[in-house]
């Protein structure tokens, strides 16, 4: 039921509507009942009375009134009647979206919503002389219970940064550094950049050609087009059949064969620069290449420091979610995959494949994120301001700004809540691991 002496200050309930004046607005008289509750949802009655109705009416003719511009008469001085004639529809919209707003903001309030969503309006009904009924179906973040959050024990396994792999990774960083050289009369090798157009036949005839940089051996190009590129002299072209793997990410080609004419118009090769402290210099303002190839393993060796802190997180969330039983909400895990899909820009016809690939991540993404909440809201380990503060302070030192100007920054690119949520799961994890043992392997 409704309580007595509630208000809101209304902005208009919902992004991509207007944005009302600033008034206060008195809820007493709004009735919202419980009809049924389902997982991860809510379905709520709301009755607004006749006279609230009726005012949200005249308040909503006179917003019309005083802009109108119509026929004979001056701005804002057309009769009531005439406006309620005129702006019917107009009206009538306005009033119920202020109306419904009224409604949600009270839902939210008097039944402590958690919506992961905007409500769903159904079954609305009223007339001139009736209340206003209506119902929201809101989605809400559900309430998970956890029994256990201790008692674990995990393995932490750092792995060894050898020679090879700060070898691996200064042939990397040489690999940027390469320049690009043409090549004369050669045929294109693995590594190679080609420069080539292709036109790909339909009812035996061939399309317009599509220029391409295709670097071959890292996978830019399908197997068989590769091939035929790798057979061709600068200047030369070829008409050939090449077919789509198996595993091709659109599964309508997959398999499929196509007649293409190919023509090489020129390659590159890369020149890569001498490993010497020259270079070093160069990569880093380092002396020599003896301190570059340090400063290569103290960066691999905190990356696999940072690696293995992950992996202990991964097994205790995995524990976490085994003993408590828990199960991802559909809902829930709907949203994510569709935030995945257009993240990645992913088309209509591939929708299904990436779904079902992508479910079980965006299951886990659900589960983690249910529990570090729930542990935070139990635990009070909530990010403070105070926290952010500190944060925000270490990040300007860091890039070397300041504080204030980070902060305003990073609040215009709305990321805050990003750093706050990022505080918070430190928190949690370094709750939790206090927990249960951590052996290292």
């Amino acid at each position: 039921m409704g309580r007595p002496g509630v208000t809101f200050r209304r902005f208009g309930w919902n992004s991509g509507q207007d944005t009302f004046d600033v008034m206060t607005v008195d809820t007493s008289d709004i009735q919202i009942t419980t009809v049924k509750d389902e997982p991860g949802a809510k379905n709520l009655k709301v009755e607004i009375p006749v006279d609230r109705v009726q005012a949200a009416e005249r308040a909503a003719a006179a917003f019309y009134a005083k802009r109108a511009r119509l026929p004979g008469f001056r701005k804002g001085k057309a009769p009531l009647g005439v406006i309620r004639k005129q702006y019917r529809g107009e009206i009538r919209e306005r009033m119920l979206q202020n109306l419904i707003g009224d409604g949600w903001k009270l839902a939210v309030e008097q039944e402590r919503l958690k919506p992961i969503a905007d409500p769903a309006v159904r079954d609305l009904r009223f007339d001139d002389s009736g209340p206003l009924t209506f119902e929201f179906r809101v989605e809400v973040k559900p309430e998970i219970t956890l029994q256990r959050v201790g008692g674990f024990t995990l393995k932490r396994t750092v792995v060894a940064v050898t020679d090879d792999s700060v070898s691996d990774q200064l042939e990397e960083l040489r690999g940027q550094k390469a320049t690009w050289i043409p090549v004369e009369g050669a045929k294109p090798v693995q590594g190679d950049l080609a420069a080539v157009s292709i036109a790909t036949h339909e009812e035996g005839k061939a399309g317009e050609p599509r220029q391409y940089q295709v670097v071959l051996g890292e996978g830019q190009a399908i197997p068989d087009l590769e091939e035929q590129i790798a057979r061709l002299l600068p200047d030369e072209t070829t008409q050939a059949t090449v077919r789509y793997p198996d595993d091709f990410g659109d599964q309508a080609k997959r398999g499929q064969s196509r007649t293409v004419t190919i023509t090489l118009h020129g390659v590159k090769r890369r020149q890569f620069p001498d490993v010497d402290d020259a270079f070093a210099r160069e990569a880093g303002d380092f002396e020599s290449v003896a301190a570059l190839r340090a400063a290569i393993r103290e960066d691999l060796e905190a990356h696999a420091e940072r690696e293995a802190d992950a992996d202990v997180r991964r097994q205790l969330m995995d524990e976490l979610i085994g003993a408590n039983g828990l199960e991802p909400p559909a809902a829930l895990v709907q949203r994510v995959l569709s935030a995945y899909a257009q993240s990645y820009g992913v088309p209509d016809d591939q929708l299904e494949r990436f779904t079902a690939e992508f479910r079980p991540l965006a299951e886990r993404q659900v589960l983690r994120d249910l529990v570090i909440d729930a542990v935070a809201e139990r635990e009070t380990l909530q990010a403070t301001e105070e926290d952010l503060d500190h944060r925000i302070e270490e990040l300007a030192r860091l890039r070397s700004t300041e504080p204030a100007k980070l902060y305003a920054s990073l609040q215009k690119a709305n990321q805050l809540r990003e750093v706050e949520r990022s505080i918070t799961e430190e928190k949690v994890f370094a709750y939790l691991l206090g927990l249960s043992t951590v052996a290292n392997a």
